[in-house]
């Protein structure tokens, strides 16, 4: 009889999304006649930028072309998008990151979890609470954790809690960890990190040879420019961290599959003899063995990206969906309701009022005004007594959401 990996049932079976669902349904049977407006996950509403879309468009017809068609391309993805994004989202901030150093994937989320094949199985792993969830399955799944406890926190994990006391920013932990694992801005606070934020980070990474795994996923909806868009815009960050970025949000991939992973070549493991080990070659050698790339078509389109045109249309996405963020957290505030986030991010974090539980806020604002959000329990025990806006909707769905949360809530 074949065995399971039985690290899968330590696992809170998936219990947040599908319980949203059960919830979303049970009261939609009931009440066929509301009109529900789900501002819940983090998938995006809008078109792709039509400079991405043509480009697509012409590698479809050479594909179909003997003379210009693609078979496989090479794992770690072409050179002419990783010199653009090299050029453009790195050595453009003073970074000082090659496009030899990154690594296409069909998703940072993907590329999040797979970075723990290059990882041993003893290290210490912090993850700030509240936390984006794959950080920590991907983790039990590996088999890098105990059991669960009754707060819903893994044994083995080391919980960093980012509160409003806190401002949302992950303090330093009290003891040495391995991996650290950073998003900023925050998903799903919508909190921002400082160069000194990071700098701290940097230098206790660096003083207890740890690793930063940097998810800048919504790097692209900063508009401070006092903020860092990379941990590589922090000195010695290439000495100890790896940073993730996605396609999805800042140009609508998420139906299209486009991320990046960069790890640097100076960045080094220690291996069971003590001996230094390159990362790059440990993460290049995984790719090539585990992943086929990602195809051509999107990658062409990702390119778009960098054009003229592309980078116009993107930056009119991105400003889209904070203008949502900002119409969120204006009518919430409008209410009565604490709002954070949603300032240099697409997520409006929410203080549930008068000690309401996060699922009873969430039941209150689906039944009083047919509005669906997330409860910030199911990002972690410090996620209590919070909820998530996401902006991510059409302008008119979320003008309608805010305008019955602001005539029918009573906080």
């Amino acid at each position: 009889m074949a065995t399971i990996n039985d690290n899968y049932l330590k696992l809170k079976a998936g219990y947040l999304f599908p319980e949203i669902a059960r919830r979303v349904n049970t009261f939609a049977q009931a009440n066929p006649e509301a009109e529900i407006i789900k501002l819940g996950i983090g998938d995006v509403t809008e078109p792709l930028p039509q400079a991405c879309c043509d480009a697509m468009k012409k590698a479809v017809e050479e594909m179909g072309d003997r003379a210009t068609f693609k078979g496989y391309g090479p794992e770690q993805g072409y050179l002419w998008l990783r010199e653009k994004i090299a050029a453009h989202d790195f050595q453009a901030r003073g970074c000082a990151i090659d496009a030899t150093e990154i690594f296409i994937s069909d998703g940072s989320k993907c590329d999040t979890g797979n970075i723990l094949d290059i990882f041993g199985k003893d290290n210490k792993i912090a993850v700030t609470d509240p936390v984006y969830p794959v950080y920590v399955d991907t983790n039990v799944m590996a088999g890098h954790t105990g059991s669960v406890n009754e707060k819903g926190e893994y044994e083995g994990l080391v919980y960093l809690p980012i509160t409003a006391e806190n401002n949302f920013t992950a303090p330093l932990p009290s003891e040495k960890v391995d991996l650290i694992y950073l998003c900023f801005p925050n998903n799903p606070t919508g909190a921002t990190a400082t160069k000194e934020d990071l700098k701290a980070w940097v230098d206790y990474a660096k003083a207890n040879g740890s690793i930063i795994l940097f998810d800048a996923a919504y790097e692209s909806f900063i508009t401070d420019p006092n903020l860092p868009h990379s941990i590589y815009e922090i000195e010695g960050a290439k000495d100890c961290a790896i940073e993730f970025r996605s396609f999805s949000k800042n140009a609508g991939f998420t139906g299209t599959r486009c991320a990046l992973t960069v790890v640097p070549k100076s960045l080094t493991g220690k291996a069971a003899d003590g001996s230094d080990v390159e990362l790059w070659k440990l993460w290049n050698r995984r790719q090539s063995t585990k992943f086929n790339g990602v195809s051509y078509i999107v990658q062409r389109g990702a390119e778009a990206v960098y054009s003229e045109p592309g980078q116009k249309q993107v930056k009119e996405l991105i400003g889209f969906y904070l203008e949502n963020a900002k119409i969120i957290r204006e009518k919430l505030t409008q209410a009565g309701l604490t709002v954070y986030g949603g300032v240099n991010a697409p997520y409006v974090w929410v203080k549930t009022p008068n000690g309401l539980s996060s699922w009873d806020f969430f039941d209150k604002l689906l039944q009083n005004c047919n509005v669906v959000g997330t409860p910030g329990s199911g990002f972690g025990a410090a996620g209590e007594g919070y909820f998530r806006i996401s902006a991510f909707n059409s302008r008119e769905n979320v003008e309608s959401a805010m305008k019955r949360i602001t005539e029918k809530f009573k906080v």
